[in-house]
């Protein structure tokens, strides 16, 4: 079994030792390919968005825009995992990330006909989700080949502010862009992809390529190495039930226009808030990073995140909603920095990738499952009600999951793998 904690390979480096993530050269490459990748998604995603529903008038097809964009990520589950532990994740990534370019080449073409057909923009949107479903596992899974455990839960925070920064401004620069014309805006989204694909593939990572056989049990490795390792699993779990009942993100739109009356500009504060507050909190998290009773902090800042968001359903003023965004994207921002960095701690090197091409597929069902939730609730009883509701469920999950899996209440550090 590969080593874990202090004693995993890491790559060469002129600070070996150092916490500070961006003190290692290839995650500092790896961190701005993944912002420019992510940014680039997230023009694609607001540029098709608005073209979709220029071209059809249908609400309906901009629920199909994410699912055309999901289904991969489940379909292809047993085969992601797998191809990021055989072979290098880095030339995973940056093929991925090649594939997206032609995704958003065929885009700008498609924009460019007289008439855009949405069934090729749809097919363009599943060429996109085939790419992500084999880049997520393989970008998470490369991180701890990158920088020495000291500096792992700081890599962690690192990477998910570039996800939040991304979501912020992305969209904004999204339809900035579409504003100009279609083509602009997906031409942007291919230089950016054409930048990450390079960057990516100036990374060295210290990772070993493994022959793997091609049997079932090489293949569910991944979910057999979650159940039976209780730590993980209730990492991953815990994340899944917590977003599926706390996520308040869907009903956002109603809230502005409901209940505080704000109209768009007011919609955009609340999508910005929670990622605002993340992005506050890793940059502290950076500088003050979790030393003592990991897994103490995790599961109070879940029963937070729980809390801000039963007071964001109660709400009737923006400046309470807004503060009450804000307490939840940091909340959610420390426990998850703790839950992946222990889970890639627990994690072995040979089955990591597999691992986290399950928890990138329970995170993405979360998400989805979430919104429904969300927005079956809302119609039967109400948008705060649900939304109160939500919160009330993510608190509970974290008391029962603290109940439930003292290994991870136990943890500690998160420098090393300890109970």
């Amino acid at each position: 079994m590969t080593a874990v904690g202090p004693d995993a390979p890491t790559p060469a480096s002129d600070v070996p030792h150092s916490p500070i993530a961006f003190r290692h050269k290839n995650y500092a490459l790896f961190w701005f390919a993944r912002l420019t990748a992510t940014f680039a998604v997230q023009i694609i995603s607001v540029s098709v968005g608005w073209q979709v529903y220029d071209i059809t008038r249908d609400p309906l097809d901009l629920g199909l825009v994410g699912l055309v964009q999901f289904v991969p990520a489940i379909a292809l589950v047993l085969v992601t995992g797998p191809t990021s532990d055989r072979f290098p994740r880095r030339v995973i990534m940056a093929v991925c990330v090649a594939l997206e370019a032609v995704g958003a080449i065929a885009l700008v073409a498609i924009s460019l006909t007289p008439a855009p057909s949405v069934a090729l923009i749809f097919a363009a949107l599943f060429v996109l989700g085939v790419a992500r479903a084999f880049y997520a596992p393989a970008s998470w899974s490369i991180v701890p080949g990158l920088v020495p455990p000291v500096a792992l839960s700081n890599a962690i925070s690192w990477g998910a502010s570039s996800w939040q920064f991304a979501s912020i401004v992305g969209p904004v620069a999204g339809g900035l862009l579409y504003g100009l014309g279609a083509p602009v805006a997906y031409g942007t989204a291919v230089a950016m992809l054409v930048l990450s694909c390079v960057l990516t593939v100036m990374i060295r990572s210290s990772q070993v390529a493994r022959r793997l056989d091609a049997t079932w049990e090489t293949v569910v490795a991944g979910f057999r190495y979650v159940f039976s390792e209780k730590v993980v699993l209730g990492a991953i779990s815990l994340d899944l039930f917590a977003v599926l009942l706390g996520g308040a993100v869907a009903l956002m739109p109603a809230v502005a226009r409901d209940i505080l009356d704000v109209g768009p500009w007011g919609l955009g504060l609340l999508r910005a808030a929670p990622g605002v507050g993340a992005i506050a909190v890793a940059v502290y998290l950076s500088v003050r990073p979790i030393r003592d009773r990991a897994g103490h902090v995790m599961f109070a800042c879940v029963g937070l995140f729980g809390l801000a968001t039963a007071v964001f359903g109660l709400s009737t003023h923006v400046g309470l909603s807004i503060a009450a965004l804000l307490v939840l994207g940091g909340a959610d921002m420390v426990s998850v920095t703790i839950r992946e960095t222990l889970l890639q701690l627990w994690t072995p090197d040979e089955v990591r990738g597999r691992v986290n091409a399950v928890n990138m597929m329970f995170i993405g069902a979360s998400n989805e499952l979430g919104e429904f939730r969300a927005g079956g609730m809302a119609a039967l009883i109400g948008v705060g009600p649900a939304i109160v509701f939500g919160g009330v469920g993510a608190m509970a999950v974290a008391g029962l999951w603290a109940w439930a899996f003292p290994q991870l209440r136990s943890a500690r550090s998160l420098d090393r793998r300890e109970g």
